[in-house]
Protein backbone atom coordinates (compact mmCIF):
# COMPACT_ATOMS: atom_id res chain seq x y z
CA UNK A 1 0.00 0.00 0.00
CA UNK A 2 3.01 2.60 1.20
CA UNK A 3 4.58 1.37 -2.38
CA UNK A 4 1.66 2.10 -4.28
CA UNK A 5 1.43 5.63 -3.02
CA UNK A 6 5.12 6.35 -3.22
CA UNK A 7 4.16 4.95 -7.30
CA UNK A 8 1.51 7.60 -7.25
CA UNK A 9 3.48 10.88 -5.68
CA UNK A 10 6.42 10.53 -8.31
CA UNK A 11 4.62 12.34 -10.95
CA UNK A 12 3.83 15.29 -8.19
CA UNK A 13 7.20 15.28 -7.00
CA UNK A 14 8.49 15.49 -10.65
CA UNK A 15 5.87 18.24 -11.41
CA UNK A 16 7.31 20.20 -8.27
CA UNK A 17 10.46 19.66 -9.09
CA UNK A 18 10.70 20.99 -12.56
CA UNK A 19 8.26 23.82 -11.47
CA UNK A 20 11.17 25.00 -8.78
CA UNK A 21 13.72 25.24 -11.67
CA UNK A 22 11.75 26.90 -13.83
CA UNK A 23 11.02 29.40 -11.16
CA UNK A 24 14.38 29.76 -10.41
CA UNK A 25 14.89 31.01 -14.04
CA UNK A 26 12.58 32.96 -14.17
CA UNK A 27 13.15 34.79 -10.90
CA UNK A 28 17.42 34.86 -11.98
CA UNK A 29 18.39 38.14 -11.24
CA UNK A 30 20.25 38.52 -14.15
CA UNK A 31 24.17 37.63 -13.29
CA UNK A 32 24.75 35.32 -16.58
CA UNK A 33 28.52 35.92 -16.20
CA UNK A 34 30.63 33.79 -18.02
CA UNK A 35 34.23 33.37 -18.03
CA UNK A 36 35.49 34.38 -21.07
CA UNK A 37 39.47 34.10 -21.80
CA UNK A 38 38.88 37.84 -23.19
CA UNK A 39 37.89 40.01 -20.26
CA UNK A 40 40.73 42.36 -20.10
CA UNK A 41 42.38 41.45 -23.27
CA UNK A 42 42.30 42.71 -27.25
CA UNK A 43 38.65 41.73 -28.35
CA UNK A 44 38.94 38.65 -30.99
CA UNK A 45 39.30 39.28 -34.60
CA UNK A 46 35.70 40.22 -36.57
CA UNK A 47 35.74 37.95 -39.80
CA UNK A 48 32.32 38.97 -41.00
CA UNK A 49 30.06 39.24 -43.96
CA UNK A 50 28.77 42.31 -45.60
CA UNK A 51 25.32 42.90 -44.35
CA UNK A 52 22.88 44.81 -46.81
CA UNK A 53 24.59 47.63 -48.07
CA UNK A 54 25.91 49.43 -44.48
CA UNK A 55 28.94 48.75 -43.26
CA UNK A 56 31.10 45.66 -41.81
CA UNK A 57 32.01 46.02 -37.55
CA UNK A 58 35.71 45.77 -37.57
CA UNK A 59 38.47 45.31 -34.49
CA UNK A 60 39.20 49.06 -35.49
CA UNK A 61 35.65 50.28 -34.88
CA UNK A 62 36.20 48.22 -31.53
CA UNK A 63 39.68 50.27 -30.88
CA UNK A 64 38.26 53.42 -31.49
CA UNK A 65 37.54 55.71 -28.18
CA UNK A 66 34.60 55.30 -25.61
CA UNK A 67 32.89 52.25 -24.68
CA UNK A 68 31.09 50.30 -27.27
CA UNK A 69 29.03 46.85 -27.00
CA UNK A 70 29.34 44.15 -29.66
CA UNK A 71 25.47 41.96 -29.81
CA UNK A 72 25.28 38.57 -30.98
CA UNK A 73 21.70 38.67 -32.16
CA UNK A 74 19.39 36.32 -34.74
CA UNK A 75 15.83 37.01 -36.04
CA UNK A 76 15.21 33.01 -34.95
CA UNK A 77 15.88 33.78 -31.55
CA UNK A 78 12.80 34.54 -29.29
CA UNK A 79 15.41 36.18 -26.99
CA UNK A 80 16.97 38.77 -29.12
CA UNK A 81 13.50 40.09 -29.82
CA UNK A 82 12.94 40.53 -26.22
CA UNK A 83 15.88 42.56 -25.56
CA UNK A 84 15.46 44.41 -28.71
CA UNK A 85 13.96 47.69 -26.85
CA UNK A 86 16.46 47.78 -24.16
CA UNK A 87 19.36 47.73 -26.96
CA UNK A 88 17.42 50.33 -29.00
CA UNK A 89 17.71 52.34 -25.44
CA UNK A 90 21.21 52.08 -25.26
CA UNK A 91 21.09 53.19 -29.10
CA UNK A 92 19.87 56.30 -28.30
CA UNK A 93 21.96 57.00 -25.05
CA UNK A 94 24.71 57.11 -27.17
CA UNK A 95 26.12 54.03 -26.56
CA UNK A 96 27.60 52.29 -30.08
CA UNK A 97 26.01 49.00 -30.51
CA UNK A 98 27.50 46.27 -33.33
CA UNK A 99 25.52 43.82 -34.36
CA UNK A 100 26.90 40.41 -35.60
CA UNK A 101 23.77 38.46 -37.03
CA UNK A 102 24.32 34.97 -36.58
CA UNK A 103 23.23 31.70 -38.63
CA UNK A 104 20.66 33.79 -40.15
CA UNK A 105 19.08 34.09 -43.63
CA UNK A 106 19.55 38.46 -44.85
CA UNK A 107 16.11 38.48 -45.74
CA UNK A 108 14.89 37.75 -42.48
CA UNK A 109 17.29 39.40 -40.14
CA UNK A 110 16.07 42.76 -42.44
CA UNK A 111 12.63 41.98 -41.73
CA UNK A 112 13.44 41.81 -38.34
CA UNK A 113 15.00 45.08 -37.83
CA UNK A 114 12.14 47.16 -40.42
CA UNK A 115 9.70 45.30 -37.84
CA UNK A 116 11.14 46.44 -34.47
CA UNK A 117 14.19 49.13 -35.08
CA UNK A 118 17.90 48.66 -36.10
CA UNK A 119 19.81 50.08 -32.79
CA UNK A 120 22.76 48.88 -34.44
CA UNK A 121 25.74 51.12 -35.77
CA UNK A 122 27.27 48.65 -37.85
CA UNK A 123 26.23 45.24 -38.64
CA UNK A 124 28.18 41.76 -40.20
CA UNK A 125 27.05 38.22 -40.76
CA UNK A 126 28.80 35.24 -39.49
CA UNK A 127 26.91 33.02 -41.47
CA UNK A 128 28.67 29.67 -40.09
CA UNK A 129 29.29 30.71 -36.80
CA UNK A 130 33.14 30.94 -37.07
CA UNK A 131 33.56 34.57 -35.57
CA UNK A 132 31.01 33.71 -32.44
CA UNK A 133 33.19 30.32 -32.08
CA UNK A 134 36.48 32.50 -31.45
CA UNK A 135 34.69 34.97 -29.94
CA UNK A 136 33.31 32.17 -27.11
CA UNK A 137 29.85 32.45 -27.95
CA UNK A 138 27.54 29.87 -26.18
CA UNK A 139 24.27 30.65 -27.20
CA UNK A 140 22.46 33.67 -28.72
CA UNK A 141 21.62 36.84 -27.41
CA UNK A 142 25.06 37.66 -26.28
CA UNK A 143 26.25 41.14 -25.59
CA UNK A 144 30.17 41.92 -24.74
CA UNK A 145 31.18 45.27 -23.84
CA UNK A 146 34.29 46.59 -25.30
CA UNK A 147 36.39 49.09 -24.05
CA UNK A 148 37.74 52.26 -25.61
CA UNK A 149 41.23 50.55 -26.05
CA UNK A 150 39.88 47.28 -27.60
CA UNK A 151 39.46 45.63 -24.88
CA UNK A 152 36.42 42.90 -23.78
CA UNK A 153 35.77 44.20 -20.28
CA UNK A 154 32.50 42.24 -19.90
CA UNK A 155 30.29 39.86 -21.38
CA UNK A 156 26.32 38.69 -20.60
CA UNK A 157 24.98 35.38 -22.02
CA UNK A 158 20.73 36.26 -22.55
CA UNK A 159 18.77 38.80 -23.02
CA UNK A 160 19.26 42.09 -21.95
CA UNK A 161 15.95 42.35 -19.62
CA UNK A 162 15.11 45.87 -18.23
CA UNK A 163 16.18 44.47 -14.93
CA UNK A 164 19.78 42.98 -16.53
CA UNK A 165 20.54 46.68 -17.94
CA UNK A 166 19.04 48.46 -15.08
CA UNK A 167 21.20 46.18 -12.60
CA UNK A 168 24.16 44.94 -14.54
CA UNK A 169 24.62 46.10 -17.89
CA UNK A 170 24.66 50.05 -17.36
CA UNK A 171 27.27 49.33 -14.32
CA UNK A 172 29.81 47.38 -16.54
CA UNK A 173 29.26 50.08 -19.23
CA UNK A 174 30.18 53.06 -16.54
CA UNK A 175 33.16 50.69 -15.33
CA UNK A 176 34.66 49.90 -18.85
CA UNK A 177 34.51 54.16 -19.54
CA UNK A 178 36.75 54.31 -15.94
CA UNK A 179 39.15 51.40 -17.36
Amino acid sequence: MLGNRLILAIPLLLFLGFGAFFAAGIFNTGDNKLPSQFIGKKAPELNLASFGQGSIPTNRDLANEGVKLVNYWASWCTPCRAEHPNLEYLADKGIPIFGINYKDEEKHAKRFLDELGNPFQKIGTDRKGRTALEWGVYGIPETFVVNGKGEVTYRFAGPITQRVLDDVILTEIQNAKIE
